[in-house]
């Protein structure tokens, strides 16, 4: 499965998703501050599943519908940053779907998310995490989960990914890093967080329009929880 995550920085990347679909062959897509009032129906080969409605800039997701069944999706809000109180509220930084793959007959669960800007401490944004692995677990309990998104995590990472540990799940960086636009603010900021799935690889992808770079994972339903399908008559 090749997922795509993009922060459009404020939507103005939105023109360059088609391209990036076709490109690299997306089956998902998951969006970071899009104009969720008027993003299209369909881009390129996926169509839009779910994206927030409390914040105009905000979280959508797309899929390839040939291969996928979304049975449900909702958004979530988080705890808030003193950020999100007074300057522009995100009462949303979690989108999730409960996906059927037709291709291996199994279920899993996706999202798109945006975690509390750098205004925010670390602790913050491990809290908003954790909140959003609970969150996806209540969706399918037990269900192979992968979220991606801006992290807004480029210092510490060690201690987030001993987080993530602890809570069963894997995070995975890309292989350069995604954010450059300030000297003192560059680093890993995009990556993706799973668990069940094996992470074949995470790949920055090249600079558009946004001050994010996309990233495009590259995953599979880890080998031990695929479901044994029937032999062909």
């Amino acid at each position: 499965m090749k997922t795509i995550s993009y922060n459009l920085r404020k939507n103005r990347a939105v023109g360059e998703l088609a391209d990036l679909v076709d490109t690299h062959g997306a089956e998902l897509l998951c969006l970071q501050e899009a104009d969720t009032l008027h993003l299209p129906s369909r881009i390129g080969s996926l169509s839009l599943v779910h994206a927030t409605e409390k914040n105009r800039l905000g979280l959508a997701m797309y899929v390839d519908s040939a291969r996928f069944d979304v049975q449900s999706a909702q958004a979530f809000q988080l705890k808030k940053s003193l950020h999100d109180r007074l300057l522009s509220p995100a009462h949303e930084r979690l989108l999730g779907a409960r996906i059927h793959d037709r291709e291996t007959g199994s279920d899993f669960i996706a999202a798109s998310f945006h975690a509390a800007p750098l205004t925010a401490l670390n602790s913050l944004r491990r809290t908003q995490i954790r909140t959003a692995i609970d969150e996806l677990g209540a969706i399918g309990p037990g269900l192979p989960t992968i979220m991606v998104g801006d992290y807004n995590y480029p210092v510490f990472q060690n201690r987030l990914t001993a987080t993530m540990q602890q809570s069963g799940y894997a995070t995975n960086f890309s292989d350069k890093r995604t954010y450059n636009r300030y000297l003192l603010f560059r680093g890993h900021y995009d990556f993706v967080t799973s668990t069940g799935f094996d992470i074949a690889g995470v790949q920055t992808l090249g600079r558009g329009s946004s001050d994010h770079l996309p990233i495009l994972v590259t995953s599979a339903r880890a080998e031990a929880l695929r479901p044994v399908l029937p032999l062909a008559a």
